[in-house]
């Protein structure tokens, strides 16, 4: 959980104040080392929760801050969007029941937001991205009211100096720009944190760098965003230009981004981290009150440090370096913030469980990392595992190749259940959770494999449209994670009769965005006359929308228009779509409500209308899309099902 009560620093006098403090802290920082006032007992585990807040129609349901208003407990707190939620498990010691004493309180902890959000008609679904989540959603309106992200959201622009840019190649293809930090919003994760001595934390976080690609080849959980099927774990592409603070200017000259994997092995301390981070990345906030560390030390108080720990919340290492203290008692840790939320708790505290068995099972049979591998190969791992999960191609010890199921089942597993026994975690757990991992990848079966092929089966049919597939898609997610079932257990989402879903198909109907068509056939204004025809021929459509080069509307070529050019018998200079295009035709928006819509296209005779969103095309309805949703509401009717 972030410090809130923060400002932006973009004054130089608050800045050079700030830079002050977090060198001090360094200082401080330092001298603890120097003096071992860390903790050096037990290992101990922690977990934090995000999660989306969705409606009874699968949408994102923005009332994080009216459940937290009611919400009688400390560890739910509020991330960067309303329609997200977070919450932080209490800390154990990793041994004996542990794990599963972790999913008992993470399935408590759901089940209190959730109790809480079905008070405000919401409910609480767990998944790495929301499919259903569209642009409009991540409007500054809902973010959440907080210093803390205001303040990220104007530095980060100011930085950038413009909106932020996403390109992601998967099986589609995704380009967006957006004018905001809330992008960051479509992501949420299951953080895990693992406690570490100084004197190992250079050893097992090198550990964490190795492993990190292969826990999440099995782990992987988020393959849809805005409608493209991208990489299986597509938060690690789009959380890396989220928050991308780089001017166009600044990526030419190769520096890092704040999300970042790392670049090289830590050789002996968690101060390389830090430093690093100090001397890469710009402070973006700043906070009143900053204590002197050096003053609590002369008292015998252990510092807070919060000038670091503020500047290290804003850099995004996939493993992060943390600082803390527990009951006066200095202490580093390990954040793994690379693991999808969801499918199930079950599915999480598993993929916690590979990770953690890995962290003592491998530093104990094989050392070093360091020693072992090329930093570039794990590194090259972790894109491989988030792009193609289980498929994945992984370069490994004495430079083998092999994919990611294979290594997991050969190789990992063994090497996570020795770690797990090594700290005295109980077999039945062991069992339990390594046996999820196992079914998993011997299966196939994925979260995000579950996602992509339930939706191919949901949209073979061609009868729904792509946010009714995904609402269905995320309805029967919910149903499955309710259930509790691993993942690998869930049978494919099918098409089911409408009785079963006379509700969804309802409300699916409701506005013109739920059933447009979003893959147009489009021709420019200077465009020959016989390209649209060919088009409109070849595609057999009867509308083609005229669009600048920057999507903006500018007409709409029909087939009358081309039988009245036939009719003329116009000869000579070549005809262009501009010379017999409707100019400025009749509009819709997305959240045009359908039964208006239908009016507009019956009284005034438009076979076609467009839908426009902010000057731009993103659709059209036609007649025949009017027709299929009358009859979808036609066979409810004859059925009883209104």
């Amino acid at each position: 959980m972030g410090e809130h009560q923060v400002t932006d620093a973009r004054a130089d006098d608050e800045s050079r104040a700030f830079m002050k403090s977090l060198l001090a802290d360094m200082h401080a920082l330092e001298v603890m080392l120097e003096r071992e006032m860390f903790d050096e007992g037990p290992r101990r585990i922690g977990a934090e929760q995000e999660m989306f807040l969705v409606s009874r129609d699968m949408l994102a349901a923005p009332v994080a801050v009216e459940i937290l208003d009611e919400i009688d407990d400390g560890r739910v707190v509020s991330e960067l969007a309303r329609f997200n939620l977070e919450a932080n498990l209490d800390p154990r010691l990793l041994g004996g029941d542990s794990l599963s004493a972790m999913e008992a309180d993470l399935r408590e902890m759901v089940t209190v937001a959730n109790g809480y959000a079905r008070r405000h008609g919401a409910q609480v679904l767990l998944t790495g991205i929301l499919p259903t989540l569209r642009r409009k959603d991540l409007g500054l309106a809902n973010m959440t009211p907080s210093p803390r992200y205001k303040a990220l959201n104007d530095t980060l622009l100011e930085m950038r100096g413009g909106d932020f840019q996403i390109v992601i190649k998967g099986i589609d293809e995704l380009d967006v720009s957006h004018d905001n930090v809330m992008l960051e919003a479509c992501n949420t994760s299951f953080q895990v944190h693992f406690q570490t001595a100084p004197s190992e934390f250079a050893k097992l976080y090198n550990v964490a760098q190795l492993v990190t690609g292969p826990v999440l080849a099995a782990a992987v959980n988020s393959p849809l965003l805005f409608g493209s099927r991208l990489w299986q774990e597509t938060r690690v592409a789009l959380f890396s230009s989220s928050i991308d603070d780089r001017s166009n200017a600044r990526q030419h000259r190769t520096l890092r981004p704040r999300v970042t994997f790392g670049d090289n092995w830590v050789q002996d301390s968690v101060l390389e981290i830090f430093r690093e981070q100090i001397a890469r990345f710009r402070v973006v906030l700043s906070a009143p009150d900053l204590e002197d560390p050096m003053a609590a030390l002369d008292r015998g108080h252990v510092p807070e440090l919060k000038a670091l720990r503020l500047h290290n919340g804003t850099v995004y290492r996939w493993n992060r370096a943390c600082y803390g203290k527990t009951d006066g008692v200095a202490h580093l840790r390990i954040e793994n913030r690379v693991l999808p939320a969801g499918p199930t708790p079950l599915d999480e505290v598993a993929n916690a469980a590979f990770l953690f068995g890995l962290m003592s099972g491998v530093l104990e049979e094989l050392g070093n990392p360091r020693d072992l591998m090329e930093f570039d190969v794990a590194k090259a791992n972790f894109f491989a595992a988030a792009r193609y999960g289980l498929k994945a191609q992984f370069g490994w010890l004495d430079g083998e190749t092999i994919t990611a199921s294979e290594l997991i089942g050969e190789q990992l597993l063994p090497l996570a259940r020795e770690g797990l026994q090594h700290v005295g975690t109980d077999e039945d757990d062991i069992a339990r959770y390594l046996g999820v991992i196992e079914a998993r990848v011997k299966t196939r079966k994925t979260g995000a494999r579950w996602i992509l092929d339930s939706h191919k089966v949901l949209t073979k049919t061609g009868e729904a449209s792509p946010e009714m597939v995904e609402r269905r898609l995320l309805r029967t997610m919910l149903d499955h994670q309710q259930a509790g079932t691993p993942v690998h257990e869930w049978p494919l989402c099918e098409p089911g009769p409408m009785a079963e879903h006379k509700d969804e198909w309802r409300r699916g109907l409701q506005r013109v965005g739920q059933f447009m068509t979003t893959d147009l056939f489009t021709v420019r204004p200077h465009d020959l006359v016989d390209l649209a025809a060919s088009v409109m021929e070849w595609e057999h459509v009867k509308h083609i929308p005229v669009e600048d080069d920057e999507g903006h509307l500018l007409g709409l070529v029909t087939h009358r228009n081309l039988l009245r050019l036939v009719a003329r018998g116009k000869q000579g200079e070549p005809v262009i779509v501009k010379d017999i295009m409707v100019h400025d035709p009749a509009t819709v928006t997305p959240e045009t409500p359908t039964l208006d819509a239908m009016n507009k296209m019956r009284e005034d005779g438009y076979g076609c209308l467009p839908v426009v969103q902010d000057g731009k095309l993103v659709g059209v309805i036609t007649q025949s899309d009017l027709i299929r949703v009358s009859s979808r509401l036609l066979e409810q009717f004859l059925k009883g099902e209104d």
